[in-house]
């Protein structure tokens, strides 16, 4: 009996281990504004991975038409609209931060690695690198209301 206890004890303590390491990693979900407040990045979860795409932009329109991707280094790519562009691909939880993902920067047309962490509750550092993380720029993101 007292070894049924035990076991089931465990179960529970990993079970409810399992559920916490799932809302911490859950965490990054909603919605975001990068550093200049001039865009919101909705991160979600796809497949056990996070992404996030633009869902707005302060100046939506540029000469009367939607802002497009304009500086892609991808020709092809240069058409399509900024809103609804994913922005972030493919990150993964890794204890305290989210890791191998990556990170386009519309504004130059480049993608870079990136990790993602929780500074505070309603900040986000997100940092963007090419090859070593040491070699890279760090921005924090506002939690939107």
């Amino acid at each position: 009996m007292i070894k049924k206890s035990i076991y089931l004890s465990v179960l529970l303590s990993l079970g409810l281990l399992n559920l916490a390491l799932a809302q911490k990693a859950d965490d990054i979900l909603g919605q975001w504004y990068n550093t200049e407040k001039d865009a919101k990045i909705e991160i979600f979860k796809d497949g056990g991975k996070y992404f996030g795409r633009v869902v707005w932009l302060k100046d939506p329109v540029e000469n009367g038409k939607p802002v497009m991707d304009a500086n892609n280094s991808d020709k092809s790519k240069r058409t399509r609209p900024i809103i609804g562009m994913k922005l972030l691909e493919d990150f993964e939880f890794k204890g305290s931060s989210w890791e191998n993902g990556s990170i386009y920067d519309p504004r130059n047309g480049k993608t870079y690695s990136s990790t993602i962490k929780k500074k505070a509750e309603n900040i986000l550092e997100v940092r963007g690198f090419i090859g070593v993380s040491l070699i890279g720029r760090t921005v924090e993101w506002t939690k939107a209301q």
